[in-house]
Formats: C-alpha cells, sequence, structure tokens
C-alpha cells in the first residue's frame, strides 16, 4: 500500500514537472517562412502576396520572408512592398543563404519588411534599372525611371527609418553592402547566421502593425514552410525567359514539321501546345515586340530561303535576324530577365549548320543533269516501235513518243535522245556494237 502510494506521488510530481512544458508548446509562437528564390515576376509576388495573407487568416505570429534574388520586375516589385509597408501581421525580410543576395528590386523588398536582416556573406544593394539585357536604360525615358525608382526607395527608407541616403545612392550609384556594412549603414536590423538565431534576435523588438505597436516574442517559435501552389509553381517556370524562349522554337518548329509533311498531326500538335504555352509565359515576362519581330522575320527569311534562289542573301539575314531578336526578345526596367546565352547558342548553331547543309546540298545540284521532265530525257536511250524516216515512233521512259531522226532507223533499232522539242523526240541511232 505505501509503495503504490509512493508511486503515485511520484507520477504526480511528474506530472506537475512537465505541464510547464506542455503549457509552453501549446502556446508557442507560430511563424511562416516563405522564400523568395529567382527574379522578382508576377508569379512570385502572387506568392508572397497570398502566402503573408493566409498566414494572417491561421493566426500567424509573424512571417520570415527568406529573400535570395537578382530583382526583377519593378511592376510586381511594388505590389510586394505595397503589402509589407501595410502587412496584415510583422514581416521580417532576411537576405540568405550565405552567398545570397538582394539585388535591384530585392533592396526595396528588404527594406519594406518591419525588420531586415541578412545572414552572414550575403550582399544587398546595386538597385539601378537596367534593361533585361544588362545594358543601362538611356535617354529621357531611362532618366524617368531612375527619378521614379530612386524617389520610390527613399519613400521605403523614410517609412521605415532606414537610411535614406544609402537607399538613393542603390539606386542612382548602383552601391552595394556586405551584411556587416548594411548593418553599420542602418540599411538592415540585424545580421543572422540560422533561423533560430534570427527568431531570437527579433524578440523584444518593438514594430507597428495596423497602426498598433506590438512587441515581437518569437524566440523558440515553431516555423512552417509556405510551399507555393501548383499553380504558382507553374507560372513560376514559365516566368523563366530560357524556358518560354524554347517553347516558343519548339512550337515553330512543330508548325513547320507539320506543314512540310501534312497529315503526321503529332508534329503539329505539339507544336500549337508549345506555342499556346509560350504565349503564356509571354504575358508574364516582359516582352520586347522589336526582339519578337526580328525573331519571326528571321525564322520567315530562313524558310524562304529554302524555296528561293537568293544566294545566300535571305539565309544571311534571317540567320542575323534571328540572333537579335533572341538577344532583345525580353526587355523590361529591374533586369533578371534575359534568355540563357547558350540556349541562344545553341540555337543560332544549329540554324547555321541547318544553313549550311542546305547551301551545300543546293550548290551541288547546280553541277548535276536533271533526271526528271523534258531535260531529263536527254540521253535517255530507247526502242524504235515504228520505223523512222524521218518521223516515227519511240519508247523511251516507259513511254512511246513521236520521234524524228536525220537518217532512217528501222523498226526495232535502239536509240538515244539527243533533244527534246516540245512532245517530240529528236533521236540517232545507236550502234549495235555500243553498250
Amino acid at each position: 500500500m505505501r509503495a503504490r502510494s509512493l508511486l503515485c506521488i511520484g507520477m504526480a510530481m511528474l506530472a506537475m514537472a512537465l505541464l510547464p512544458g506542455v503549457g509552453r508548446s501549446a502556446t508557442a509562437a507560430q511563424v511562416r517562412v516563405l522564400s523568395l528564390e529567382g527574379p522578382v515576376h508576377p508569379a512570385s509576388a502572387e506568392y508572397i502576396i497570398e502566402g503573408v495573407l493566409r498566414a494572417a487568416a491561421e493566426g500567424a505570429d509573424a512571417v520570415v520572408l527568406k529573400v535570395n534574388t537578382p530583382g526583377g520586375l519593378l511592376g510586381s516589385t511594388r505590389e510586394i512592398v505595397q503589402l509589407l509597408l501595410d502587412p496584415p501581421l510583422p514581416v521580417i525580410s532576411w537576405v540568405a543563404p550565405r552567398g545570397g543576395e538582394a539585388a535591384s528590386a530585392g533592396v526595396f523588398i528588404v527594406m519594406a519588411a518591419n525588420v531586415a536582416a541578412m545572414a552572414p556573406g550575403t550582399t544587398i544593394g546595386a538597385s539601378t534599372p537596367v534593361l533585361a539585357t544588362g545594358g543601362d536604360m538611356e535617354g529621357a525615358m531611362g532618366e524617368k525611371v531612375l527619378r521614379s525608382t530612386a524617389a520610390f526607395a527613399k519613400s521605403i527608407a523614410e517609412e521605415r527609418g532606414r537610411n535614406v541616403l544609402w537607399a538613393e545612392s542603390a539606386v542612382k550609384s548602383a552601391i552595394s553592402a556586405t551584411d556587416r556594412e548594411a548593418l553599420e549603414e542602418n540599411v538592415v536590423d540585424l545580421v543572422a547566421s540560422d533561423l533560430s538565431g534570427l527568431l531570437a534576435g527579433v524578440s523584444g523588438r518593438r514594430v507597428v502593425v495596423g497602426g498598433e505597436t506590438r512587441v515581437l516574442e518569437l524566440e523558440g517559435a515553431v516555423p512552417g514552410v509556405v510551399e507555393p501552389t501548383f499553380r504558382q509553381q507553374v507560372l513560376g517556370l514559365l516566368a523563366d525567359p530560357t524556358i518560354a524562349y524554347f517553347l516558343l522554337l519548339a512550337g515553330i518548329l512543330g508548325l513547320y514539321l507539320e506543314i512540310s509533311n501534312p497529315g503526321s498531326m503529332i508534329p503539329g500538335v505539339i507544336g500549337a501546345i508549345c506555342l499556346l504555352v509560350a504565349a503564356s509565359g509571354f504575358q508574364i515576362l516582359p516582352i520586347n515586340l522589336s526582339g519578337l519581330g526580328l525573331l519571326f522575320l528571321g525564322i520567315a527569311l530562313l524558310v524562304a530561303e529554302l524555296f528561293v534562289p537568293s544566294f545566300g542573301i535571305l539565309g544571311v539575314g534571317g540567320f542575323l535576324s534571328f540572333v537579335l531578336g533572341s538577344l532583345y526578345l525580353f526587355e523590361a526596367p529591374g533586369g533578371g530577365f534575359e534568355v540563357d546565352r547558350g540556349v541562344i547558342g545553341g540555337a543560332a548553331a544549329a540554324v547555321g549548320a541547318i544553313m549550311l547543309v542546305m547551301g551545300t546540298l543546293v550548290v551541288r545540284s547546280f553541277g548535276r543533269r536533271s533526271v526528271t521532265g523534258a531535260e531529263g530525257l536527254v540521253g535517255q536511250v530507247g526502242q524504235v516501235r515504228e520505223a523512222i524516216g524521218p518521223q516515227g515512233q519511240v519508247f523511251v521512259a516507259g513511254e512511246s513518243w513521236r520521234a524524228r531522226a536525220n537518217t532512217e532507223i528501222p523498226v526495232g533499232r535502239r536509240v538515244r535522245v539527243v533533244a527534246v522539242n516540245g512532245l517530240e523526240l529528236r533521236v540517232e541511232a545507236i550502234d549495235p556494237e555500243e553498250g
């Protein structure tokens, strides 16, 4: 009996010891983690905006936005920043992993969050608007975009109490900073090497959300990763310029094969699907209509070269137009959108090889005797069916022809065609000793 009492007391003490831990686990803060990897585009903007709103609806205490981007579209960036400046719950931006960057449009996203952080070995900056091809924007339009982007950066820095001069210089002078430099320049609030360290580092900080001041208590919070939906993943793939470019070429090739070989169906169906999917990607991507026009003009000229004897003029023009169109197919301030140069090089090499092969075949055909039509009858050997004197009938190439010769040729004698005059052949007798 005594042993049983001692056992009950021990179990009660153990339960009391465990209760505080159970209570902490039940009330532990909930954090949602979103990842911005690669260029900023409509698909990534939709993922971030929906992810933040979903986290708020689920009662999460904060969102950690993990950033590693070379930049992207300013339009999509503004949509993200608009939400981050007035979020439904605290948002912590974190440039990670080590070696990552928040360049161009990424700077605005990082600075717009309630708390901005960086991992060791990361960089931030260089927000000057550039074309998708990497070139600078020039002229009045370039100056207008530069001033607007600089004002955008300043307004974000002022709203979040960050270094306004640095934000403006990141746009106008394309300056960058390491994690330590950014911390010293008041661009970010802290440096954290991992997620747990980040959550511990932001705990105790005060942030303003919806006009109310909140104290972050996130040390030991339970993180939950928010994955993009299937639709967002598909849109993300289509927003890759290289994939969209490849789909466009595959679609054009499929339709060309269908036109060249009517009735095969499979190339035509695949080509049509590829073109439609590529068109969906082009609705997301910043298309340069001049580049798209050059690309289609180049393809049209290359096809015309196969049917029109231009001695290579159409082919060379089509090749140059194809390459230039590929290089300038995408264009947008913000950068980060360009077709992989290796893919363009491979496509150009394939087109050049096809041109070379076709040109070689054409040149060889110039020195080859015709084997079809009237010219193809010259040199053919036949047999006299009706005596020629000087006219008669001969059987040549599986058909009976009216024939004329300078001498009389009896029936059964073998003859050779020397000329064709309309529907009449001029023939000559073959020496019986001749093969």
